[in-house]
């Protein structure tokens, strides 16, 4: 079939190379001069199995509210007249509920465990480089309460085939030498020997260019206006090309993975999605020779951050603010960061040379992705990855083309317009697209 993916982010083009992997003729569109400049370009770099619990859980409620009235704090809530972040808000908290968030715990595992088995077999396949490390991620807890939920939940992971282990602080220097000039207290930590990290916008750069070797297409500088229906399915895809003029665009298939902004557009068209954007932010700090850095990929539960190192680069990311789509950078919640990395790294390089960097994370109530076929039998839908994009990327980039082949993808995952290959619980993994 011919296909059109809309969005060249790190989903619209795992989705690409395993379409045309399936023998589809794929041209991918994007406003952007190339792939994954928007929510993709400075992320945390974690392809993390291990943190497969989602911000909804039981655990959230208590921390938003001392959180609150915070402008540094990991998850940041700002009330607007928005009808739809106030469903958004109300939803994320009957996530929070235990048995849905063990749910959404399982779902995503399941499809992040297959992500990375594919991730796997795509680099050995290919040998894409994108600053890669697998020497796995280290989360560190300073809260005891905190780190023996972790501990809870590790036994979990484990039973589900994960290989995350328990640590004292001593044994979390012996993986990660560069903690023992921290400043931060710290009470243990969860190894994830398997999980990975790399660089996604280099990643996604680089599989753009294995796909074109593959004959997919690429539009770059071209803004999606509107998708129009006819006869009960999709029967054009209207475009302002790259000098400006109104185009149409007709195929047989239509893949939406335009993250936050496949909400509106979708709108349009009769389709609510529970999409909305949570703005993230990160630091690039360059590394310098003697600079005291970490080589293991780290989590900091206390304050929501990761740390990864990409090359000679040390990425900080993380915090959550729910705004709208307002993309201003705060550079109050930026410093946070820096203070923050140079409070467990105080060696780590310059301060001042840090990097800023913001994006929309297209989050869900439950984190967990919308992936699969819309009401209309010709529009299809991988979007919603929320913090989870980069872990998931390529496992739903080969569950999509799947779908969109005709075949039910492995995972057991509850993709749309199919059946649960298992039986469901009572609640939802994610709320379903209506209309």
């Amino acid at each position: 079939m011919r296909v059109i993916v809309l969005g060249a982010g790190v989903i619209g083009t795992t989705s690409a190379w395993y379409l045309a992997r399936a023998g589809h003729e794929v041209t991918v569109v994007d406003r952007q001069p190339e792939a994954a400049l928007e929510t993709s370009f400075a992320n945390g770099g974690q392809i993390s199995v291990s943190h497969s619990e989602p911000w909804a859980n039981p655990m959230a409620p208590l921390k938003i509210l001392r959180w609150l009235g915070r402008e540094d704090s990991p998850l940041l809530f700002r009330p607007r007249a928005d009808l739809e972040e106030w469903v958004w808000g109300l939803r994320f908290l009957l996530e929070c509920l235990p048995g849905r968030a063990r749910h959404n715990t399982e779902a995503a595992f399941a499809l992040a465990l297959y992500s990375r088995e594919q991730l796997r077999l795509l680099r050995r396949d290919t040998a894409i480089s994108y600053d890669a490390a697998t020497s796995g991620i280290l989360h560190l807890y300073e809260e005891q309460r905190e780190f023996v939920h972790a501990a809870r939940q590790a036994e979990a992971l484990k039973r589900h085939g994960l290989d995350l282990d328990i640590k004292t602080p001593g044994e979390c220097v012996q993986i990660e030498p560069a903690l023992e000039h921290s400043k931060v207290r710290f009470v243990g930590g969860a190894y994830a020997a398997s999980d990975e990290s790399g660089d996604a916008q280099l990643f996604a750069k680089n599989l753009s260019g294995l796909c074109r070797a593959q004959g997919v297409g690429f539009r770059f500088n071209v803004s999606v206006k509107r998708l129009e229906v006819g006869r009960g399915a999709i029967e054009r895809v209207v475009i302002d090309d790259e000098a400006g003029i109104e185009e149409s665009l007709r195929s047989d298939a239509y893949v939406i993975a335009l993250g936050s902004y496949s909400t509106p557009l979708l709108g349009r068209i009769g389709i609510s999605i529970p999409v909305y954007p949570v703005k993230g932010y990160s630091i690039t700090l360059p590394l310098e020779p003697g600079s005291v850095a970490p080589r293991i990929s780290l989590t900091d539960h206390a304050r929501k951050i990761v740390l990864s190192r990409l090359g000679d680069r040390l990425r900080v990311a993380g915090t959550a603010e729910v705004n709208g789509y307002d993309t201003e950078m705060n550079e109050g919640r930026c410093n946070a960061l820096v203070r923050r990395c140079f409070e467990w790294f105080p060696m780590a390089g310059r301060a001042e040379g840090a990097h800023f960097w913001t994006g929309l994370r297209p989050a869900t109530p439950s984190n967990l992705p919308l992936i699969g076929r819309s009401k209309y039998p010709n529009l299809f839908l991988n979007t919603g990855h929320g913090t989870l994009g980069w872990t998931l990327a390529c496992g739903s980039g080969r569950a999509l083309a799947d779908i969109v082949s005709g075949r039910r993808p492995e995972p057991e995952f509850d993709f749309l317009g199919m059946e649960a290959r298992t039986k469901r619980a009572t609640s939802s993994v994610a709320p379903r697209p209506t209309g």
